[in-house]
């Protein structure tokens, strides 16, 4: 158990409301509320106070007087993620620093291709800045209207185009970060090379705030959409989803940027709780996938490419049904529907969420034997896998018996030991995009490597000594079962 000797809190809030003033020390209960809470509502944390600093000389002041303090900081973005990260923990010791407030663009480099941004921009933000002009920010996630760009350096978000642009490592030229003591590491020059030793940046994305807090990015930038081209088909098995997803990177010139499987339990579960959700066909299939190809140019014959990729697929046997969106507004309606099984499954009720990725050659064998196995022992329970498939990537969830959710979470920790049990057999990642944070702790001692692990810890220790930053994410004390904070 932590020390529970509180600090000088009251000593450390005069100091903090000196560096942020009074907008930046927030300690109403209402306004910290909705920051305590993760977006799941599986964790639930307490704070002194939460810091929104405004610029990245407040959070150096801010991170080295806590530092100072001896006190615990857990960095904060849009706070959508889906494993627990980004709120405090119960015990009322840790200070929540919010970024939003850091929310400026500094610079768009058209011929560079870079746009400059802190970490408190919403997605969605930069989407439109790139835009204006005449540019494109590929990231695209379900909550890009409040998810924020630190978050997502935090998490390595992943998202629908990652199979054409990459994850958010890859969107990455350079970062501005404040270490654990307070001083601020900034590579923002926008090199695409430079082989002067360490890539330093790579540290700190994907580490959930735990080696610093980002607080600013150059990210890359790519053309814009001309043209694209969006279909939903229907397939009769997984096998097919997989042949269908080679032949449409290899006939449409590799200009394949999403493909999405789509299950039909889903679907019906977007049509049941989500308004505006439509069915797409007039007859019910097993699966069916969301195809998109895009391009910078305006006659790029994309509309031909997807004509010709679909009547193979028919030739083929693969597809057994399908439509192309004719407008952008139908195109819309199909993605609408895409995004809708997420809503669907959350507000349906209770669900058990699987993040997982294996090689994209093993994906339909991987999620047939995960649902048989699934099957043999919990024949009632319903498996929505669906998402990334064109990159690895499953969002491999259950969700109970219609109306019946009766012993559902009794069940959960077997649904998991089945579901990462066949990822390992299969090589496979039990996080492909949303990271550990406190969700998967436990999980990740067990099956990452000792290697692994000591090279992780080490680099956590040399560069927080003190555990500091976000200290309940990532690592479990192997012989406690404990915090590293504990």
């Amino acid at each position: 158990m932590p020390d529970q000797t509180r600090p000088a809190f009251q000593d450390l809030a005069d100091r903090l409301r000196a560096i942020v003033g009074e907008r930046g020390l927030v300690t109403d209960p209402d306004a910290l509320a909705p920051h305590l809470i993760d977006w799941r509502r599986r964790y639930f944390g307490r704070t002194p106070f939460m810091v929104r600093p405004a610029t990245v000389d407040e959070v150096s002041a801010v991170v080295a007087a806590c530092a100072d303090a001896g006190v615990s900081m857990v960095p904060q973005g849009g706070n959508t993620g889906l494993v627990g990260g980004s709120v405090p923990d119960e015990t009322g010791l840790q200070v929540l620093v919010n970024l939003g407030r850091l929310n400026r663009v500094r610079e768009l480099d058209r011929a560079n291709y870079t746009i400059t941004v802190e970490a408190g921009c919403i997605l969605a933000d930069i989407q439109q800045a790139a835009a204006a002009d005449g540019m494109l920010f590929p990231l695209s996630l379900g909550a890009e209207g409040s998810c924020q760009i630190g978050g997502n350096l935090s998490t390595n978000a992943g998202g629908n185009a990652v199979l054409h642009y990459g994850n958010m490592r890859d969107l990455v030229l350079g970062l501005e970060v404040v270490l654990p003591d307070g001083r601020v590491w900034q590579d923002l020059r926008g090199l695409r090379k430079d082989n002067t030793g360490y890539d330093l940046k790579h540290l700190f994305i994907g580490a959930e705030g735990s080696l610093g807090i980002i607080t600013a990015a150059i990210l890359k930038l790519f053309p814009a959409h001309a043209d694209s081209q969006t279909a939903l088909v229907a397939l009769h098995d997984l096998s097919s989803v997989m042949a269908l997803f080679d032949a449409a990177r290899r006939r449409s010139g590799d200009q394949l940027v999403a493909f999405e499987l789509m299950p039909r339990v889903g679907i019906d579960l977007a049509l049941q709780h989500v308004t505006g959700a439509i069915d797409p066909l007039e007859e019910r299939y097993p699966h069916y996938v969301l195809l998109e190809l895009a391009s910078s140019r305006s006659e790029a014959g994309l509309r031909a490419a997807l004509e010709e990729i679909l009547e193979a697929a028919f030739e083929e046997g693969w597809v057994v049904d399908g439509t192309i969106a004719a407008t952008e507004e139908q195109a819309r309606q199909l993605w609408f529907l895409r995004e809708a099984i997420v809503e669907g499954q959350r507000l349906n009720g209770a669900s058990i969420k699987h993040d997982v990725s294996v090689k994209t050659s093993r994906m339909g064998d991987f999620i047939d034997t995960a649902k048989a196995r699934l099957a043999e022992r919990f024949p009632d329970d319903r498996v929505v896998a669906f998402g990334h498939v064109g990159d690895g990537n499953v969002h491999f969830n259950i969700c109970p018996p219609a109306g019946d959710e009766t012993g559902f979470a009794e069940r959960g920790p077997a649904f998991t030991e089945i579901v990462f049990g066949t990822v390992a057999e299969f090589g496979g990642s039990i996080s492909a995009e949303h990271g550990i944070g406190r969700l998967r702790r436990e999980k990740l001692a067990d099956v990452a490597s000792p290697v692994d692990l000591e090279l992780m810890r080490r680099i956590k220790q040399a560069v927080d000594p003190a555990n500091l930053m976000n200290p309940h994410v990532l690592f479990v004390e192997p012989s406690t079962g404990s915090d590293l904070d504990r």
